[in-house]
């Protein structure tokens, strides 16, 4: 998985300030008015430092359990960048103490709830606002939550007095379900290539055909996601000695769709992936603020800190999660059914009836699946009104990146569950050799703690080293050794 807890050192920020005291007379949100649906006062000058001041406070108003530390570093990173482009008026100084901060590793305290994706991700971005202020808490390098004014006086960090326009340039982006995006993107590039590993064991546990993984049939209909991922499988399934095998009374003619379509539904989401790549490229070559500071001097207000194109793809990604879950827990189920499996005894078991051998992990692997099919209902469907029906539309991108985040997290232990039942299932086809990259994901697999056939057990710290072998990559590492790169 990636994670944003290391990063490269930050040393200087370019000049990005823009004198504010030089605007003409016009009212310029932010900075010479109130915020939101109090942009109609007036605010006079001696009052303009306050005004920013009051605004990190009051918009710090997150609850629930805190965000995950990469998180959090993730969307500070990215609203630094942003301060930096020079389009949001900020000091240097400001953005300084940003990079110090991080360089520091001083994490501020953000909670789960708080913001809506559309004037940006208010509420996050201002708890990370406070600490530059010195105010509210923050998690210092060893892991201890503190006030964040001592964490700064340590590492010899000044705390900022915010000027015109700077507390609401701090908090007004899309830097949170960015950065949730961009991770996500990184944990489901190795989640994509290890499915479609577990989907070939489990087609050679099943004795299923190969055939089906030609490269000719899949340049008939070009998608990228498909032919890349059939690629993959029959990669992973050159040498088998299981393939092609039928014990069946009646030669099997077709294996069944979750073995046949996986290149198709592992595909699909393989180029959302592609899309929403395009779209987290765009997002982070932007600039999200308002009012900016456009090249020509003037200050404009504007939309752009909306949050609608990353929600989109945030949902899009969760919806083709549930779906690549939803047929690799199709496929356990068939290594499981007796009359479906060809051949391999009842749930895997040594000795069925007294042994339950796997029933139970696909129980595990189908609430999961029921789980992802909830969390893909897009929250980017859905608007509440708020700040007195100025801010009436919004993009919940923040709670689309949220319920990604699980949804990567439950896919992951339905690949695991995957890759646990059919590498049991290949060890019981006695006579049969598989492919040399399933024997080395097995022999990996055996030696991180997941556990082979064998009467019943305690089940739970198998499934728990099957789901750590995909989490870091080791399933997919194992593969490669023979196949070398999968796409």
């Amino acid at each position: 998985m990636l994670r944003l807890a290391e990063h490269p050192r930050i040393v200087a920020v370019k000049d990005c300030s823009y004198d504010f005291l030089g605007v003409q007379p016009d009212p310029v949100y932010g900075v010479s008015t109130g915020f939101g649906a109090l942009a109609t006062r007036h605010i006079s000058q001696d009052l303009r430092t306050r005004l920013q001041r009051n605004i990190v406070r009051s918009h710090a108003a997150g609850m629930g359990p805190r965000v995950e530390r990469e998180v959090v570093r993730a969307l500070m990173f990215l609203r630094l960048k942003t301060v930096c482009s020079g389009r949001t008026g900020v000091r240097p100084e400001v953005a300084q103490t940003m990079a110090d901060v991080l360089n520091a590793s001083i994490t501020p305290v953000v909670h789960e709830y708080g913001s809506l994706g559309c004037s940006g991700d208010l509420a996050p971005l201002s708890h990370c606002a406070l600490t530059l202020m010195g105010e509210g808490d923050a998690e210092g390098p060893d892991g201890t939550v503190r006030p964040a004014a001592e964490l700064l006086a340590e590492h010899g960090i000044q705390p900022v007095e915010l000027r015109e326009k700077e507390g609401l340039a701090l908090l007004n982006g899309t830097d949170g379900m960015l950065g949730m995006l961009v991770m996500a993107l990184a944990d489901l590039d190795t989640l994509y290539k290890s499915a479609d590993i577990t989907a070939a064991l489990s087609l050679e546990a099943l004795l299923g055909t190969d055939k089906v993984l030609a490269p000719e049939l899949h340049a008939i209909r070009p998608h990228p996601g498909q032919g890349a991922s059939a690629a993959n499988m029959l990669a992973v399934l050159k040498g088998s000695g299981l393939t092609g095998h039928h014990q069946d009374d009646a030669p099997r003619v077709q294996d069944a769709y979750s073995v046949r379509c996986a290149p198709q539904v592992a595909g699909a989401g393989r180029d959302t992936m592609a899309h929403a790549r395009l779209v987290a490229d765009r997002e982070l070559a932007s600039a999200v603020d308002n009012p900016v500071v456009l090249p020509d001097g003037r200050v404009e207000s504007n939309g752009n800190f909306h949050g609608a194109p990353v929600a989109y793809v945030l949902d899009f990604l969760a919806i083709a999660a549930a779906d690549l879950g939803s047929i690799a827990e199709r496929r356990t189920d068939r290594l499981l059914d007796k009359n479906r499996s060809h051949g391999l005894p009842p749930f895997l078991a040594d000795d069925a009836g007294v042994d339950s051998g796997l029933m139970i992990a696909q129980y595990t692997q189908a609430a999961l699946v029921s789980e992802m099919k909830r969390l893909a209902v897009p929250a980017s469907a859905d608007s509440i009104p708020s700040s007195a029906m100025q801010e009436d539309h919004v993009s919940m991108g923040w709670s689309a990146a949220r319920k990604l985040r699980t949804a990567v997290d439950n896919l992951t232990r339905i690949i695991a569950v995957e890759l646990y039942a059919a590498t049991r299932a290949i060890e019981l086809r006695d006579g049969l050799i598989p492919a040399p990259a399933s024997r080395a994901v097995i022999g990996a697999a055996r030696e991180a703690g997941v556990g082979g056939p064998g009467p019943d057990r305690f089940l739970a710290p198998d499934l728990a080293a099957a789901d750590a072998f995909v989490r870091d990559g080791r399933l997919l590492a194992a593969a490669e050794t023979v196949t070398g790169p999968l796409q």
